[in-house]
């Protein structure tokens, strides 16, 4: 036999492994023993380095007090850091706003308001770009701002700790706030990006804000915008502005006196306007006076001309402008400059509104009245109106009973329960599924949990049909109902006819629970007053340019009207709240010869009341309560918002020709049947204009309107063939 071969030269010997294997063990541990020896060499090397850091601060090394301060502020310094870090991520959102590149020009709005008739009501807006320069704004002016508001305001890097420390020894001294710690460049963010509300973390955000505007902007410029932005009282923003309404004078040509009863407004524009106190306006403009003196801007012999000779303020106590409709006015044409892009582009604009002035003056006394009666007596510190024609047209607003004393428009930024007044959008949903008026719904209690709703009287009537349970506002049927169809129908309902805020789904929705504004009430209500058509409340009419140029026309750029609800089931629910007026919760809101419907409402513990009503002419919300959320002394909705609804409403229809209520004859109402043709006219002692007019005569008028506007234009403009100006064009 031949031997066989045990292995060739590249075979691995006995007990060994392949060569390979050795090779990748080797590599293996060589990079281990690379890692330990950096790590150790490391090691080492820090351990060294930290000794000889030690080392020498122990040439440092305090005792006693010293070591105590020094930890302190070791400590302090580190949470402080921290700190830093986590407000600054509380700051974030703040920063949102300065990402677009317009934000100084953002509101940048010139507008002149009109009525509906075309008469000057007022103005809003500014315009940054075409305003007074900085250096034509007089010295006396600016150096009384910085005094009073900022005097270390070209000191300071946004933020005035020095400033900051002494208002808060000043207040601690006063026992109570007598100076701000905010510097003018933090009042100016506050004024482009945030709001009024006072909580922690708006000031977190106007701090940083202010760093960011310091960053980016000069001293200067941040000075002029603020001169422009700061809300000077009367409606009127910066001192421009201010200037032309108190004084009727251009801003150039303030005296020392008048710049410092102007600067003194930053503070308080409501306490301190002119026109509304001047007592206090004058004391405030001395307390400026002082302040430029204290200052050493001024000499206390250059200004006692001031003190002996104080500003007179133009008298505009017979004035009554539409201020809250103007504000939200400005907040519409705002909202359309975002759909059109001409008028993105123009900013110097004039709008034709919806506004009545009549209308609007009979709102304000109506409301003013009835506070001034009633409100002490029945703890009720505030109200709010809201009226409009049933396409949504807004003819008259009361955002509150003074609007020097705040311009919180209560009609359409103020979120109330409507409590009853809510029902009707409940009884629609039924009707809209399968209901009838005359439908039999149990009145007895009703549990979902451990929650059971109790009517007004605590008692029970057993079987009632849906149009005696609305009439008088029983609590547990629409709670009932919403068990069968759903709160989700409700809730559809309810956007549909034209609330817009978020309603809660929560168990006594169908009561009032959720949240609603006064103008969202009115305009769903005028889906009821129209015939079932969708009715947004909206302001203008008309927007032309300083040109004369027409950038929007409402009743050629706006869309069509949209059925909301089924014209028989709104004839079925105006059926009821007509009765609901006549036999029901709101008898006080009776009209002579004037068929009216509507529903009261009243929340828990009388914190809110309310009544909101329509004809086939106006649908009108009012509301009753107080600001800080505290109860009256028992205000239904069919007390004081009915009688102010009533007193507002027979005026509104004097003179006018009286619509139909959709689905209700007035010949069915056996109290209109009785009142004589001449009673309403007979107990109206002024003759009035008639409120609406008709569609032809309107259109007349504004034919007329712009022909006077094109000759005015033109006759300046033209030349006879002989190259000589032609002559005037008198126009009667």
């Amino acid at each position: 036999m031949t031997d066989t071969p045990q292995s060739n030269e590249t075979g691995p010997a006995d007990g060994q492994p392949p060569k390979s294997k050795r090779r990748i063990r080797r590599f293996f541990l060589g990079l281990d023993a690379f890692v330990d020896t950096a790590l150790w060499r490391s090691g080492s090397t820090i351990r060294r380095i930290f000794e000889r850091y030690d080392a020498f601060l122990r040439r440092f090394r305090a005792t006693g007090v010293w070591r105590f301060l020094a930890e302190l502020s070791s400590d302090g310094l580190t949470y402080g850091l921290a700190g830093f870090i986590v407000v600054l991520a509380f700051a974030q959102p703040a920063f949102e706003a300065t990402r677009y590149a317009d934000w100084k020009t953002t509101d940048d709005f010139a507008v002149t308001f009109l009525d509906r008739f075309g008469k000057e009501i007022g103005r809003r807006g500014i315009v940054l770009n075409d305003s007074v320069p900085l250096e034509e704004i007089p010295d006396s002016l600016i150096k009384a701002t910085l005094a009073t508001e900022d005097r270390r305001f070209f000191s300071h890097f946004g933020i005035d700790f020095v400033g900051t420390f002494r208002a808060m020894v000043e207040n601690a001294r006063a026992g109570g706030v007598v100076q701000g710690g905010s510097t003018l460049t933090q009042q100016l963010a506050k004024n482009l990006f945030l709001t009024n509300e006072r909580s922690l973390s708006r000031k977190v955000k106007e701090a940083y804000l202010a760093l960011w505007l310091e960053a980016n902007l000069t001293k200067q410029e941040i000075l002029k915008l603020y001169l422009d932005r700061a809300y000077m009282g009367g409606g009127v923003f910066g001192v421009t502005a201010a200037a032309e309404f108190y004084f009727n004078k251009n801003v150039r040509e303030l005296t020392l006196a008048e710049s410092a009863m102007l600067a003194g407004l930053f503070k308080a524009p409501g306490k301190y306007a002119p026109h509304i106190n001047l007592p206090a306006a004058r004391a405030r403009a001395n307390e400026v006076l002082t302040n430029m003196v204290q200052a050493r801007l001024l000499t206390e012999g250059q200004v006692i001309g001031a003190r002996r000779n104080p500003a007179l303020a133009v008298d505009r106590s017979q004035e009554q402008l539409p201020e809250y409709f103007l504000d939200w006015a400005l907040d519409e044409v705002k909202k359309l400059a975002r759909r059109n892009p001409a008028l993105a582009r123009d900013r110097i604009v004039t709008v034709r509104t919806t506004l009545d002035p009549a209308l609007q003056r009979q709102a304000d006394l109506a409301v003013e009245t009835v506070l001034r009666e009633n409100g002490k007596l029945r703890d009720a510190g505030a109200a709010a109106l809201v009226s409009m024609i049933p396409d949504g047209a807004v003819v008259a607003m009361v955002g509150g009973s003074s609007y020097g004393e705040s311009q919180f428009n209560r009609a359409v930024n103020a979120l109330r329960q409507p409590g009853s007044s809510f029902k009707p959008f409940v009884y629609m949903t039924a009707f809209m599924n399968g209901y009838e008026p005359d439908s039999i719904v149990p009145d007895r209690p009703v549990w979902i949990g451990n929650w059971s709703p109790k009517n007004y009287n605590r008692s029970y009537r057993g079987p009632v049909t849906l149009r005696l349970a609305l009439t008088k506002s029983i609590n547990t049927i629409p709670v009932r109902l919403s068990l069968d169809f759903g709160r989700e129908k409700i809730i559809e309902t309810a956007y549909a006819m034209g609330l817009t805020h978020e309603l809660e789904n929560s168990i006594s929705l169908p009561i009032g629970s959720s949240e609603v504004s006064v103008i969202d009430m009115a305009s769903a209500y005028s889906s009821l007053a129209n015939g079932g058509f969708k009715a947004p409340a909206y302001a203008i009419l008309e927007v032309t340019n300083s040109d004369g140029e027409v950038l929007y026309r409402r009743e050629q750029d706006a869309p069509s009207p949209q059925r909301a609800l089924p014209e028989d089931k709104v004839h079925q629910l105006n059926e009821i709240l007509v009765n609901v007026v006549e036999a029901g919760t709101a008898r006080r809101a009776r009209i002579d010869g004037v068929v009216a419907a509507g529903k009261t409402g009243t929340t828990n513990a009388y914190r809110d009341a309310w009544f909101v009503g329509y004809t086939g002419n106006f649908s009108t919300a009012v509301w009753f309560g107080n600001d800080d959320f505290t109860s009256t002394r028992r205000v239904t909705g069919g007390s004081l918002p009915a009688m102010t609804w009533q007193k507002y409403m027979a005026f509104a229809h004097s003179g006018i020709e009286l619509a139909r209520m959709p689905g209700v004859e007035a010949d069915s109402l056996p109290r209109l049947a009785r009142a004589a043709p001449s009673r309403q006219a007979d107990k109206q002692v002024d003759a009035v204009q008639p409120r609406v007019l008709k569609r032809r005569t309107q259109d007349l008028l504004l034919e007329i309107g712009r022909d006077l506007h094109r000759l005015r234009a033109q006759k300046s403009a033209r030349i006879t063939p002989s190259g000589e100006p032609e002559k005037a064009v008198t126009v009667q």
